[in-house]
């Protein structure tokens, strides 16, 4: 937590335009950061996944998110259901809730 993530002007593209810290306070800033990360790797992680789903509106909110594999809200579901099938549906919403969470926080941060 409290790592460094690529904020970026939506006038000059997906070029850094600086790096701001993380506010580890926002509700799902973890998965958000780990998320971020994760897809920067190339990894397909629950964060990753659940990032990619909300990369329009992060990147909007000036968070630099990797471009996102196809199909990241099925991927999502179906890791999950791998992990734990019967409790495969209340996870992603619960993470869904997360990530909306977050994103309306940091739009009250900004």
């Amino acid at each position: 937590m409290g790592g460094v993530v690529n904020v970026v002007s939506q006038d000059m593209g997906a070029r850094p335009l600086y790096s701001a810290p993380m506010v580890p306070l926002l509700p799902g800033a973890d998965l958000v950061e780990q998320g971020i990360a994760d897809l920067a790797h190339g990894v397909e992680s629950v964060p990753a996944l659940l990032v990619s789903i909300g990369g329009p509106r992060l990147r909007r909110l000036g968070y630099d998110v990797p471009p996102a594999p196809p199909g990241a809200e099925h991927r999502l579901y179906e890791l999950l259901e791998r992990q734990d099938p019967d409790a495969a549906h209340s996870r992603y919403n619960a993470l869904i809730r997360r990530l909306v969470s977050f994103a309306r926080a940091a739009e009250c941060a900004r």
